[in-house]
């Protein structure tokens, strides 16, 4: 495995900052400063592509892992021992950046330099902080935090290459030389410590401190290339690339969505898996694996078909065998599930999608294939279960207009949301208030004294059985000349002092029956409308 070649892009950079390096020794102009932070911006740029690219590495990497964990695992195990190394220093790196733009830009904490950028910096020209930071009093910074990065670059460099096979362990650039030699700006000789971080201006020492991450990641990107081109030896060898789609269910329902993963498959047509599966499972363990049905493929490909034959969740589960390059034979899980239901019709008339408040309302509720619960819930008021049927009650006049009804059904264990249904709220309509059975034109008299109590009936239409009784009246009449007053009644029964006005009234005399109160499921309400009739 070759090491990671440096793209033109960061050949450049590294110049760049070879030679901003060494105009540190001149005085430092806001152009020389403004250029330290365009290489330190383009460093963080490269920074971020090296995570990417070791990610894509580590994907690849882990699909191996899984295909043959038992060949692929040793040099997996040295690729995460590579990145828990790379991210420690990496770590290590941020945290003494962000330490010294807080010293030297008087920032209060680590949080405001971790979000600082450094173009805002205030102090970005000044060394001061951060030679002491990293220098110390020492005349070669070996008190300060230089020496401490020194030692653990060092380490790290070993230990990488502690991962790599010995014959390959020359093809790794670890790059960040300690060794040296290092010169001034005079030609004296200096270590390493003195070299980068003596007098260094803090534009300057971020961007030595985000190059050295970049050189971290670069000996990791390295590392760990040249262990997975280790297992090249181990990969199947594919002859077929198909597309497929993989739909998460074979089944969906109203409000539900349609999913499948579409992919582009490979396989072998030269080899035939060996291929078991069981229904009614969520596993099949090894054990049972010669017990189970067996399916027949070809040219590589298997195909299952399951019959429908009774309503409800069908699931099943299954082991894939293959044999790998080296002879192994791999084993792999596979287990799903799918939905039965009866062809089912379901019409339900549009404007009659109605709760009323304050009473009772039944309401069925069903699921197509079978499920062992239906859990249902309201977004106001609540719902019961009253043997087959469910009632939706406690809904008050409180602003909503609308209620939802959502329904979950639990199949083998497993709840499904199965959508939801809107209702409008309504009001009860007023009962219609009769007397005698008459609630409007003539009224004999004797008929009156024979029944002389209101009576509340729901409007014609309304399938609701619900019971009213009037608890309150006002009774007024006028006579000959013109003359009326009001008789306030408590109850629903003509009073004597009525009954006397009543049978002392001429033919034809009106009598009106206002301010009706009357007491229901919902509680007590005014109706809305009054009683007239006339005496023949």
């Amino acid at each position: 495995m070759a090491g990671y070649k440096e793209t033109p892009r960061q050949k450049m950079i590294g110049m760049m900052y070879l030679v901003l390096t060494a105009l540190l020794a001149l005085n430092v102009s806001k152009q020389i400063i403004d250029a330290f932070i365009l290489v330190n911006e383009s460093m963080e740029t490269t920074n971020e592509n090296f995570s990417k690219k070791l990610d894509n590495t580590y994907s690849k990497f882990k699909i191996q892992y899984q295909l043959n964990p038992n060949k692929v695992g040793p040099y997996w195990e040295k690729a995460q021992q590579a990145h828990l190394l790379s991210d420690k220093l990496a770590k290590y790196v941020d945290s003494i950046k962000y330490v010294v733009v807080m010293r030297t830009d008087g920032l209060a904490s680590i949080e405001e330099a971790r979000k600082l950028n450094l173009r805002n910096a205030k102090r970005k020209e000044s060394y001061n902080e951060a030679t002491r930071y990293f220098i110390g009093s020492s005349p070669d910074g070996s008190d300060g935090e230089a020496k401490i990065l020194k030692d653990k670059i060092e380490n790290f460099k070993k230990e990488m290459l502690e991962l790599v096979d010995p014959k390959f362990r020359a093809t790794i650039k670890t790059g960040m030389d300690t060794k040296g030699p290092f010169y001034d700006a005079d030609g004296k000789k200096q270590n390493w410590e003195m070299h980068n971080f003596y007098r260094t201006i803090l534009a300057a020492t971020v961007t030595i401190l985000n190059k050295t991450k970049a050189e971290v990641y670069n000996v990791e990107f390295d590392v760990v290339n040249q262990l997975y081109g280790s297992i090249d030896a181990l990969n199947f060898k594919f002859d077929r690339i198909q597309a497929k789609v993989i739909p998460r269910s074979s089944y969906i329902f109203i409000g539900d969505e349609y999913q499948a993963e579409i992919l582009v498959g490979a396989y072998d047509t030269k080899q035939n898996p060996d291929v078991r599966y069981t229904l009614g499972a969520d596993t099949l363990t090894p054990g049972n694996f010669k017990n189970a049905t067996s399916l027949e493929g070809s040219q590589g490909l298997v195909t299952l078909k399951l019959a429908g034959s009774a309503e409800g969740l069908k699931k099943f589960a299954g082991i894939i065998k293959v044999v790998s390059p080296l002879g192994d034979t791999m084993v792999f899980h596979f287990k799903d599930e799918f939905i039965v239901a009866r062809p089912a019709i379901t019409i339900s008339p549009s404007k009659m999608n109605v709760f009323y408040i304050g009473v009772d309302n039944p309401v069925e509720i069903s699921v197509p294939g079978s499920p062992e619960k239906i859990v249902p819930s309201i977004s106001v008021g609540n719902i019961r279960q009253e043997g087959k049927e469910w009632v939706v009650s406690g809904l008050t006049s409180n602003g909503a207009r609308e209620a939802v009804i959502s329904v979950n059904a639990v199949f083998s264990g497993k709840s499904k949301s199965m959508g939801s249904y809107k209702f409008r709220l309504k009001t009860v309509p007023d009962p219609l208030i009769k007397i005698a059975g008459k609630n409007e034109g003539f009224i004999s008299k004797s008929l009156l004294m024979a029944s002389p109590f209101l009576v509340p009936e729901m409007p014609a239409g309304f399938d609701f059985d619900l019971k009213y009784t009037v608890t309150s009246f006002t009774f007024s009449t006028s006579t000959a000349a013109g003359e009326g007053n009001d008789t306030k009644v408590q109850g629903n029964r003509l009073t004597d002092e009525i009954v006397r006005q009543i049978k002392n009234a001429r033919k034809g005399q009106r009598i009106w029956f206002d301010e009706i109160y009357a007491k229901g499921p919902d509680g007590t309400r005014k109706v809305n409308t009054s009683l007239s009739l006339k005496l023949n």
